[in-house]
């Protein structure tokens, strides 16, 4: 027996009752109903661990490890990454756009400053801890906010100038109270700053000239996770020869220990487990929740960060860095405010 297929307003309407009878818990008769939205939360909680337990595992990898292949835990990510958004295309639980030529020649440029970033923040971990990371982030807000103004010509309020001036000072009280101060790690640091604002000034408009060359004309999240950790292979393996991480590879013990294995594989899995997540909580909830969350997230993070790696501190340096997430979430509420006025 074949049931009439439901139009896109029925399914719809379905989709409010189902949240409405699973997602919502009333108190009982007390006539002050408690509405518990579980997806959002769930998915809020699930981008939270990702995005934190990335950070963390690739710092236990790089640091506590000791190894000194960054591209190649880059590398390895990437093809775990590959590898299971492509067995997902081909059961048909995800859709991805064809890798056509005329969309990676559109796509490379965008492809460069991304692998670029990526390596840039592993080298950054092995040399700084956590805490300062997560501050010394915030300068490329700061970077991000002036590219628009230059480049697209988009007008702040005072307000967020004010949390940018802000991250501008925790960043340098930040780097002069450092106990465990490294320049090295600071100089990768202050580049990947660059390269992640550039990413994403870049992908806004990289990505309307890519949607007119695939078929569908368009160009989902997961067709952009394939094609960059696609891409990002031969340009990896390309950077892996460049900075001889080969001959440390064959000579290190760490790739004969099983932990290290499961630990490097785990990061993979957390990896693409942000790409999925960060899209999950921003259909439940919304750009300027994730936006705020995302910077509240760096407060647990940053706890964590100088726990777990018993990071050396002091009172000056922990207040640089609590003045740092504060000023993020500042400035985080901030855009908020400008973009529900414009």
């Amino acid at each position: 027996m074949k049931m009439k297929p439901s139009s896109p307003n029925e399914e719809h309407h379905d989709l409010e009752n189902a949240k409405s009878d699973k997602d919502k818990v009333r108190t009982p008769r007390n006539g002050r109903g408690v509405k518990v939205y579980n997806q959002a939360l769930l998915s809020g909680l699930a981008y939270c661990f990702s995005s934190c337990g990335m950070i963390l595992v690739n710092k236990l990898v790089l640091s506590s490890y000791d190894f000194n292949a960054g591209i190649s835990l880059m590398l390895y990510q990437n093809l775990i990454s590959v590898a299971i958004v492509s067995v997902l295309s081909l059961l048909g639980l995800v859709s991805t756009e064809p890798l056509t030529w005329r969309l990676i020649k559109v796509w490379l440029p965008v492809n460069f400053i991304f692998v670029g970033m990526l390596v840039t923040s592993m080298f950054s971990l092995k040399y700084i801890n956590v805490a300062m990371v997560t501050v010394l982030k915030n300068v490329t807000n700061v970077i991000t906010a002036l590219g628009e103004m230059y480049l697209f010509k988009k007008h702040h309020d005072g307000k967020v100038w004010a949390s940018l001036f802000l991250m501008i000072i925790s960043a340098i009280t930040g780097g002069i109270t450092d106990l465990s101060f490294n320049a090295v790690g600071y100089a990768w640091q202050t580049l990947n700053c660059f390269l992640t604002a550039s990413y994403s000034l870049m992908l806004q408009r990289v990505m309307d000239t890519a949607k007119q060359v695939t078929k569908s004309g368009n160009l989902n999240e997961f067709s952009m996770v394939l094609l960059n950790n696609t891409l990002s292979v031969p340009l990896g393996i390309f950077l892996i020869i460049v900075f001889n991480e080969m001959d440390y590879l064959l000579s290190t013990p760490l790739l004969r220990l099983p932990s290290f294995w499961l630990v490097m594989t785990f990061s993979g899995f957390l990896g693409l487990a942000i790409s999925f997540t960060s899209m999950w909580f921003l259909h439940q909830t919304g750009a300027t929740t994730y936006s705020l969350v995302g910077s509240l997230n760096k407060i647990p993070l940053s706890i964590a960060g100088i726990l777990l790696f018993k990071v050396p501190t002091s009172l000056e340096n922990s207040a640089s860095i609590l003045f740092g997430l504060l000023a993020g979430v500042f400035f985080a509420r901030a855009k908020i405010r400008e973009r529900s006025q414009s």
